[in-house]
């Protein structure tokens, strides 16, 4: 009977001991559940976290993309622009280059002509006078061509515009007539200068300055009154030196003063020396732009009268045109 009892108590002890063993176990699990969930859950809001921050990032990015994007296309508008300007500027460079090569051919044209006549007159004058003929004065078609340096003088006004074609004629016989000076000034009857880098001082005698001067005059049109005494008083001033010989060529249609009188007082008190000579030569080219209708107005005679009357006193000529062409 004792022996019965014993493997009953140690029965007994061996259910408590696995019974003990599974409640642990079972503690151990939740306690190992609960340390993996809570885990879990702070590595899921990280997550949030970094996908939020990502979230803004993407927004910051894609409005940066948008205003850039604005940007480009305010960028290209004003390259579109740009373009469309150098194209016009290309169109108008190209105008500008055609009727320079234009007026270049008319003034090589024009040249070969004068070349021309000039030998054709050159032999006619041998034939006629002798080889051995010397002229005894200094004067081209009655004009004095013994000066070192020449001014010209042009009414600049809108009436003289219908006769500029001839305008631009003339002052290319003129200096024809002066194989080679010292000096070339060209005024406006105002005394404005046609180049205003020359002011107060000699445009020097070159082939270049002579096509420029000629060149520019298509397109110079500064203010005028149609009176000539400003633009002689001024080149008197402001050019006269008693070592240089100077010729004043006036050009012009008509005078809008009233008193031709008053004009040559003024001009022989500003150009007489004591002895009685002049200090430049005044020489008058006059353009017929006003006698072309039936009735001659009092401004173009008053102009004939008063550049007849000083090319005399002031040991010039006075040229009166009979046309235009």
């Amino acid at each position: 009977m004792k022996k019965k009892r014993s493997s009953v108590a140690e029965m007994n002890i061996s259910f408590l001991d696995v019974i003990s063993c599974g409640f642990g176990a079972i503690v151990l699990l939740l306690l190992i559940a609960k340390t993996v969930e809570s885990t879990a859950f702070e590595e899921s809001t990280d997550l949030d976290g970094s996908f939020k921050d990502l979230q803004k990032e993407l927004f910051d990015i894609r409005g940066e993309t948008t205003v850039i994007n604005r940007q480009l296309r305010s960028k290209e508008e004003q390259l579109s622009n740009l373009q469309l300007k150098i194209a016009r500027l290309q169109e108008q460079l190209a105008s500008v280059e055609k009727q320079r090569k234009a007026v270049s051919q008319v003034d090589t044209t024009e040249e070969e002509e004068l070349t021309l006549a000039l030998q054709i007159l050159t032999e006619e004058m041998e034939r006629l006078l002798g080889a051995d003929h010397k002229r005894t004065d200094d004067t081209v078609g009655g004009i004095p061509v013994d000066s070192e340096y020449v001014i010209f003088v042009v009414d600049t006004s809108g009436s003289m515009q219908t006769a500029w074609a001839r305008v631009r004629r003339e002052m290319i016989n003129i200096l024809d007539i002066y194989p080679q000076v010292k000096g070339i000034q060209v005024m406006n009857d105002q005394g404005g200068y046609m180049f205003s880098s020359y002011k107060n001082r000699w445009i020097e005698d070159t082939p270049t300055r002579r096509r420029a001067i000629v060149q520019r005059l298509n397109t110079w049109t500064p203010f005028s009154n149609s009176s000539p005494v400003e633009g002689i008083q001024k080149a008197i001033r402001s050019f006269y030196d008693r070592d240089k010989k100077i010729s004043i060529y006036v050009f012009g249609d008509d005078y809008q003063g009233q008193s031709v009188r008053r004009v040559l007082d003024v001009v022989d008190r500003l150009n007489a020396q004591r002895s009685g000579q002049r200090l430049v030569r005044i020489h008058c080219v006059g353009f017929p732009v006003h006698m072309m209708g039936n009735g001659v107005p009092a401004s173009a005679v008053r102009f004939a009268n008063l550049m007849r009357e000083m090319s005399y006193r002031n040991g010039g000529t006075f040229v009166g045109l009979n046309g235009l062409n």
